[in-house]
């Protein structure tokens, strides 16, 4: 294959090349990281390399391949989003507290992975301990949308869409806890899907929210995506919350016809909040798929307005109390010179946390303290019942429940860096999938003045197989999802 078709083919195109041996794996991985060195400089999505591992693991899976053992991801290129923890590789967070944890193991996702025989090329850059929208919070610099080097690629997961967009890597990890990997995948241009909560092992992540963190694939189409699921699912005997449900093969009925599906739309979706150019994108989008034999169903969401302070309490309430660990004793940064132990906890997290961290911390601190716990964390999960309540009422009247992935196309780098509320508003369609524990997919959907806009596909619980079938037939029926960014870009 050529150069250019190693670095723009979709993981399933290139599993057929290797196993037709029309390239090597070894070929491959050399194309990603020559793409790596030309734009990565500009780009800032990858902020670990690991050449000469990579490398190995690419010899290693020519020989399977040659000998005829090898499975559907033998040889593919992977990214790690630099919140799974990798054995003697650099696991930061893209923060300095964590500037120099080298993990003694794997991330459960990391080594069923590996099992199923794809190639680290490294990791990626993103938001401080996954605590943002655009991937401007990093202590690495910002990363830069491969589609408009002055604009923000979304965020946490910022690093591993721009990376896929750029065409460093088939696939990449993200993870959601909020939107976190289906709003940087609808602004790059590429696929990303938010497994069910527990449908994927937590062990080795490090934590934000416990009870909103999801690994998810970030890839370039639907059908990679199904493969990579297929390969990261299933229950975990080191994590409690991994799901004990059998894996369904995700690959299997992807094929076939969404004839009589029925697609909820929320009105709530489409208010104010929402581009008139991104609505008319979306509602194009519905257009293709009723084409294809689904039919569109008006449904309420009636708590989606309160969803952001819903997240906004209890994520921030989760995340003080899993930070509090960073303490300077143990691991992580650790100041100069203490004066005594309160100073040493003082300055070690002052210096090692970045501002939205610290923000998020002293929120969530506060709505857990004795005075307020009531009147904010106890009634924030009361409304997420509500919130999942309003899910279910949904899911009795359609199968699948479609929207825009984020309110409007990428924005530039440092316009909401000020305003915390506008940032955090860019999450406004995303992050009740998460307080419902549900699946949600985001869908390359078009354009608007050069830019990615994102389809958001939302399903029952563990019910990723009807997602993905659905999200694959608009695939066959469009071509979003082959435009690619000309990375000629804007100088920085």
């Amino acid at each position: 294959m050529a150069l250019e078709s190693l670095t723009s083919a979709s993981a399933t195109e290139l599993a057929s090349a290797l196993q037709a041996g029309e390239t090597s794996a070894l070929e491959l991985t050399e194309a990603c990281f020559d793409a790596i060195a030309a734009h990565n400089p500009t780009i800032n999505a990858v902020i670990t390399l690991c050449e000469e591992s990579a490398l190995a693991e690419a010899k290693a899976a020519d020989l399977q391949l040659s000998a005829g053992t090898a499975g559907p991801l033998t040889g593919i290129p992977l990214l790690h989003k630099d919140i799974f923890c990798t054995r003697n590789v650099a696991t930061t967070c893209a923060s300095k507290m964590l500037t120099n944890f080298i993990p003694p193991y794997d991330a459960t996702v990391v080594s069923r992975l590996q099992a199923a025989g794809t190639v680290m090329l490294g990791k990626t850059n993103m938001d401080e301990f996954a605590m943002g929208s655009s991937t401007e919070t990093s202590v690495f610099g910002v990363t830069r949308n491969p589609w408009n080097l002055n604009c923000v690629p979304g965020g946490s997961s910022g690093g591993a869409a721009a990376a896929v967009a750029a065409g460093f890597a088939p696939l990449s990890t993200g993870t959601d806890t909020g939107g976190s990997i289906r709003q940087p995948a609808s602004l790059c241009g590429i696929t990303g899907l938010k497994p069910t909560y527990g449908r994927v092992s937590r062990l080795g992540i490090i934590a934000f929210a416990s009870s909103l963190d999801q690994a998810g694939p970030m890839t370039r189409t639907v059908e990679d995506a199904a493969l990579m699921l297929q390969a990261m699912s299933g229950v975990d005997a080191g994590d409690s919350t991994s799901a004990d449900l059998e894996v369904p093969d995700f690959t299997a009925g992807l094929n076939q016809p969404i004839a009589g599906l029925k697609i909820g739309i929320p009105k709530e979706y489409f208010s104010h909040n929402l581009d008139p150019r991104v609505a008319e994108k979306i509602h194009e989008a519905l257009n293709a798929l009723v084409k294809e034999g689904a039919e569109l169903v008006d449904i309420e969401l009636p708590h989606t307005e309160q969803g952001i302070a819903t997240y906004y309490i209890i994520a921030p309430a989760e995340a003080s109390t899993n930070l509090s660990r960073y303490d300077g004793v143990r691991f992580g940064h650790r100041c100069d010179n203490p004066l005594n132990l309160t100073d040493l906890y003082e300055r070690s997290r002052s210096e090692g946390f970045g501002e939205e961290v610290q923000r998020r911390i002293l929120v969530g601190t506060y709505a857990l303290s004795a005075g307020f716990y009531d009147a904010y964390f106890k009634k924030a999960q009361q409304v997420r019942r509500l919130i999942s309540e309003d899910f279910q009422k949904a899911f009795e009247r359609c199968d699948v429940i479609a929207g825009p992935a984020a309110p409007g196309t990428a924005f530039e780098l440092g316009a909401k860096s000020d305003d915390p509320l506008a940032m955090y508003l860019e999450d406004i369609y995303t992050l009740s999938v998460n307080l419902a524990g549900l699946p949600g997919l985001s869908i390359p959907a078009g354009l608007i003045d050069g830019m990615p806009v994102g389809l958001q596909l939302i399903g029952r619980s563990f019910d990723e197989t009807t997602l993905l079938r659905t999200g694959h037939r608009f695939q066959l029926c469009t071509d979003h999802h082959q435009a690619k960014p000309t990375l000629a870009g804007v100088n920085p």
